[in-house]
């Protein structure tokens, strides 16, 4: 008895150590989880998108953070779903993430692109994103009630540039063409950016993609912007006019907010998510640089993690999920993901 006694008294006062050496660590500033090597961010969309900007100064922050590089590698394909199945597929160790919008995630099943649901990932968000419909500035529309009337009136399709099926720009113009019945053409780039620089040198009429992929342009007056999809107007640093909600135009169009951020399949160990929690939650949600890449961009600062993430960004996977499976875009119904119709 006496030695087993013994045996105890020194496992309380190892585990006392630990514990000490544990707190220790946390006040030095150190994190549960201390990689040893580079990790890895697939980016699904090509370089230059709203994924791929967005990504890559969120990636800065919290590799500084955890003291080893995040190398950005971008991976486009099959609207997103290529890059993100390898994310999947990879070991489940914590050095293999993705990021992207979390609506793409929630509707990859549904079309039969990719088994995966939002309950298959740990969600950490950096911004939300709204969509803007901008035309070149050589074409004669100076408004969206404009633009409205050659789509329902012109003898031919007007070319939409977009960064293929499931991106935000082909959400936002088959949510126009929802409300108002309009046809169009659409022509597919290998991302946001491409189909931007599509619409500035004239190759399309119009293009919907995210405002972060298009600030740039309309500072430099290459583009129009005509409206926002959101329930606000949407003011740009450096540009002089208030793109107005579109509204104005189709006053019962419902919305929400596009969220991306960046994903970690779930089964990596636990010690890998407590640790991005603690830099989300300490770091990311108080970032000058985030916040101010925000306001220079026309993006909403709006980080999160856990369940507030999916509850921030699961209003827009509805949103989408239920647009595709009416337009019949879908192998099954939302319904049957557990995707109530919004």
């Amino acid at each position: 008895m006496k030695r087993l006694l013994t045996v105890m008294v020194l496992l309380l006062v190892a585990a006392g150590f630990l514990y000490a050496g544990g707190q220790q660590e946390a006040e030095d500033g150190g994190y549960e989880w201390q990689p040893t090597k580079p990790i890895n961010l697939i980016v699904p969309w090509g370089a230059g998108g709203s994924t791929d900007r967005s990504a890559r100064v969120t990636a800065d922050i919290v590799a500084d953070e955890l003291g080893v590089e995040i190398v950005v590698v971008n991976q486009a394909g099959a609207s997103g779903s290529v890059g993100t199945k390898g994310a999947l597929d990879a070991p489940r160790d914590g050095y293999t993430w993705t990021a992207g919008a979390v609506k793409d995630l929630g509707v990859y099943k549904l079309q039969g692109l990719l088994d995966t649901t939002l309950d298959d990932w740990h969600l950490y968000l950096n911004v939300a994103m709204p969509a803007v419909v901008s035309v070149h500035p050589d074409t004669p529309y100076e408004d969206f009630g404009e633009l409205l009337d050659a789509f329902k009136n012109s003898d031919e399709r007007i070319k939409v540039a977009t960064a293929g099926v499931n991106s935000a720009g082909h959400t936002a113009i088959e949510m126009i063409k929802s409300y108002t019945g309009i046809n169009y053409s659409h022509v597919t780039y290998d991302g946001g950016n491409p189909a931007v620089v599509a619409t500035v040198g004239g190759e399309t009429d119009v293009v919907p993609q995210l405002s972060v992929e298009q600030v740039d342009m309309i500072k430099a007056g290459k583009l129009r912007p005509l409206a926002v999809l959101a329930d606000a107007p949407l003011d740009i640093a450096g540009y002089d006019k208030t793109v107005p909600s579109i509204k104005e135009w189709i006053p019962d169009f419902k919305t929400a907010p596009i969220y991306f951020g960046i994903f970690v399949p779930k089964g990596v160990p636990a010690k890998v998510t407590n640790t991005l929690d603690t830099i989300w939650e300490e770091v990311v949600m108080e970032s000058d640089k985030l916040r101010d890449w925000a306001a220079n961009n026309a993006v909403v600062f709006d980080p999160a993690y856990g369940e507030t993430a999916v509850e921030k960004s699961f209003p827009m996977v509805q949103i989408d999920a239920w647009l595709k499976h009416e337009s019949g875009d879908t192998v099954m119904s939302p319904k049957e993901l557990g995707i109530p119709k919004p």
